[in-house]
């Protein structure tokens, strides 16, 4: 059963401008990487996931994932969660199992499936530009 609550309007306001696509970490991947000469497709939507990068002939799916909303380190982080948590908590649950179904599902036909948190791109780009190099070039 879905759990419904009323959300005053600044929230509500301030949730609509959360975007899923064209983050500033996505952006700065795919600044670096275009300018190594790596050429990319983007929200591939026929792909389980919608991967924020793709190479299609390499086989290989990129996801940029939110540390909140995909729940990185989430034990630990779901006991942070004060305000309706009857809502949140089954939802990222439910973010989180997504993302394994659709990278199970990705792998299973065959493609590298990359993920990494935005704090990760934002702090260590050149090692997130590094695996993404060698998966591309280990990929034949």
């Amino acid at each position: 059963m879905a759990y419904t609550f009323e959300t005053s309007k600044a929230r509500s306001d301030l949730m609509k401008k959360i975007k899923s696509g064209h983050t500033k970490p996505e952006l700065v991947l795919r600044k670096k990487l275009w300018a190594l000469g790596y050429r990319f497709r983007l929200h591939v939507k026929n792909l389980p996931g919608k991967p924020d990068i793709v190479f299609k002939g390499k086989k290989v799916a990129i996801f940029i994932d939110g540390e909140f909303w995909h729940g990185k380190n989430w034990e630990q982080k779901k006991t942070t969660i004060k305000q309706n948590r009857e809502y949140w908590i089954p939802k990222i649950e439910r973010n989180m199992a997504r993302d394994r179904a659709n990278t199970q599902t990705l792998q299973d036909a065959g493609w590298i499936v990359l993920r990494f948190w935005q704090n990760d791109i934002m702090r260590e780009l050149e090692l997130c530009v590094a695996t993404i190099a060698a998966c591309i070039a280990g990929s034949q």
